[in-house]
């Protein structure tokens, strides 16, 4: 009979190895409640994916966003993608005898160096790998939840205090003392994957200021500039993004934490991202999903909410065509804004300033090329890097808590709030012009560019089929993204 051992050149243990190897690279090997929350968030990723397809709601933020969080929760995918990055415990030996280290190495505690352990993925205790010994057997089966808020040190502490439960702890070492002088070390334990080079993007700030640029020079501001007045829509539509910071800070969360809920209000991705980054980057995956799959869900959320606050004779106004602008006034207008809110606000300007550079390229006529690139090439690959790298931080039982939650529900109210905000502000302009501004188009304050100005359209024109309402809600849209920004700069001048 042939042998299978000897032609593999190797003992049947070798080849037993090797299908265990094999078999412990599956995502089935290590099924426990972690997998069952990644079930859930591939489920989710599904429903966005659905949503993207079939509904068409918003398909090129919601499709790389909602297969980035697909991708991530597929068992055994995040140290593949991400890389087995870590950070190592380490003892301070100083502080002990000789006798008691050498008590603490022989207990399987620590290896000569001191070093206790190390954290793969910090928040998922299933990765932490004691030095030798018996105990990573231990620690795997430890019972701790740790918050995806939870700072290193939280964590280090956690571990640290069930290691002193389980392990052999010498007579004569306090736990205490023990825990109080480990150390932890950034480490980078083995090569970093494709999605820690892709989400660097979003940790130096570099996607949402060229989103910016892109958006910039696609956008006509002209209705903007033909109907000053349309500042005051974008302005009303931005207190969603104060209530929700104070209702943010009722529920417990920081002033920072809070600043950063409070600006999904906007409904504008990139500026969540941006200031979530600089305020509260351990948000960043709960308050960029819930601001991208807001911006979605414009079609969804905004229509209930004008119709309820407008009676049908208010959304079958009919407008005014807008004046002619000027091309002097389309170049000078990004230079004069820049100019004033940089020197009020400068910290606006990473996102203010390149929005108003796209738009000079585009209004200047003198570089077609590059604002071209700009609101075609740059900009589509961003949202691609964007989206999917937001998505995959949507990790299973990182996300899945009751802090993503309450942001979920403050996220919408928020939304709900932006949008009524510049709808009875519309209603208020609507009786002060005699019944010559539609209230509708107050909806479209909201930073969803052009997603927002669209829906007015729609709505009024379901009303009266003769309304063409785009081009005025195009004013309220653009000056929500000015808006959006500006609050993001007033929001990091306090809080950062």
């Amino acid at each position: 009979m042939f042998n299978f051992t000897l032609a593999l050149g190797g003992s049947e243990s070798q080849i037993l190895k090797s299908l265990q190897n094999l078999w412990d690279s599956t995502g089935f090997a290590g099924f426990n409640t972690d997998t069952l929350l990644n079930l859930v968030m591939m489920a989710v990723a599904g429903l966005l994916l659905f949503l993207a397809i079939s509904k068409k709601f918003e398909p090129n933020l919601l499709l790389a966003m909602a297969f980035g969080m697909f991708l991530i929760n597929i068992p055994g995918a995040y140290n593949i993608l991400y890389g087995t990055q870590g950070y190592d415990f380490t003892l301070n030996l100083a502080e002990f005898s000789g006798e008691q280290i050498e008590q603490l190495i022989q207990a399987g505690i620590i290896n000569a160096e001191g070093v206790v352990g190390f954290l793969q993925t910090p928040g998922d205790l299933s990765t932490f790998t004691a030095w030798s010994g018996t105990l990573p057997e231990l620690i795997k089966s430890l019972d701790i939840t740790i918050s995806n808020s939870a700072t290193i040190s939280q964590q280090t502490t956690a571990i640290l205090n069930e290691i002193v439960k389980v392990a052999n702890m010498p007579s004569g070492i306090d736990a205490t003392a023990f825990i109080s002088n480990v150390t932890t070390n950034h480490t980078t334990v083995a090569d970093f994957g494709l999605f820690y080079y892709l989400y660097k993007g979003v940790d130096w700030v570099l996607f949402p200021p060229l989103i910016f640029l892109g958006i910039g020079a696609m956008t006509d501001f002209g209705p903007l500039i033909a109907n000053p007045k349309s500042l005051l829509l974008g302005a009303a539509a931005q207190i969603g993004i104060f209530v929700t910071f104070i209702l943010a800070s009722l529920f417990g969360f920081t002033g920072a934490e809070a600043a950063s809920i409070g600006i999904i209000g906007g409904a504008d991705g990139p500026t969540a991202i941006y200031l979530t980054s600089k305020l509260a980057s351990h948000l960043m995956s709960s308050i960029a999903i819930a601001a991208y799959s807001y911006m979605a869900l414009v079609p969804v959320i905004q229509p209930p909410i004008m119709k309820a606050l407008t009676t049908k004779k208010e959304r079958m106004i009919v407008m005014e065509q807008l004046r002619p602008v000027s091309k002097r006034e389309k170049i000078l207008f990004p230079i004069v804004v820049t100019g004033v809110v940089g020197i009020i606000l400068p910290s606006s300007i990473p996102l203010l300033g390149m929005l108003m550079l796209g738009n000079l390229m585009k209004e200047s006529g003198v570089v077609p090329r590059l604002a071209e690139t700009a609101k075609n090439e740059l900009i589509n690959i961003i949202t691609i890097f964007l989206g999917v790298t937001v998505g995959s931080k949507a990790y299973g039982n990182q996300f899945l808590n009751w802090e993503t939650i309450k942001i979920i529900v403050l996220g919408v109210c928020a939304f709900g709030i932006a949008t009524a905000g510049g709808v009875l502000v519309g209603k208020l302009m609507c009786k002060l012009s005699k019944g010559k501004i539609n209230p509708l188009i107050g909806a479209a304050g909201v930073s969803a560019v052009p997603m927002a100005a669209r829906v007015a359209q729609d709505v009024g024109k379901k009303e009266n089929p003769n309304n063409y309402l785009l081009m005025h809600a195009m004013g309220p849209n653009v000056a929500g993204v000015i808006g959006s920004a500006v609050a993001a700069g007033a929001l990091l001048a306090i809080f950062g």
